[in-house]
């Protein structure tokens, strides 16, 4: 069993990591813009817009809700899906001081 060394970092760059993480595939981007673009809440349309399999796309909403990037309310036998004002925020919270830090470190960049 491998040994998680996670524990050891704080709390802001564990949350940032795993938002990260959730944005690591390219369909998941493709869907944060899809639903970014429509600004609504999108049911089934999500799979008719990207060449994967409805069961793929489930699962990368799933991993995309997890992260607290989007949302999904039931309705009927679907499942409508916006972005989470909230996890959005806090992206923005968590990733805009690190690019910031990264844009300012690479001026001074010695290789």
């Amino acid at each position: 069993m491998a040994i998680t060394k996670a524990k050891l970092f704080d709390t802001s760059q564990k949350r940032a990591a795993e938002l990260m993480k959730a944005l690591g595939h390219p369909a998941r981007i493709a869907i944060i813009e899809l639903l970014a673009e429509r600004e609504t809440c999108i049911c089934g349309d999500i799979t008719d817009e990207l060449p994967l399999a409805q069961s793929t796309v489930s699962q990368h909403l799933k991993a995309l809700k997890k992260a607290g990037i989007i949302k999904g309310e039931v309705d009927g036998v679907r499942t409508c899906y916006c972005l989470d004002e909230e996890g959005i925020a806090e992206m923005k919270e968590f990733l805009t001081p690190l690019l910031t830090n990264l844009t300012t470190a690479t001026k001074d960049n010695c290789c």
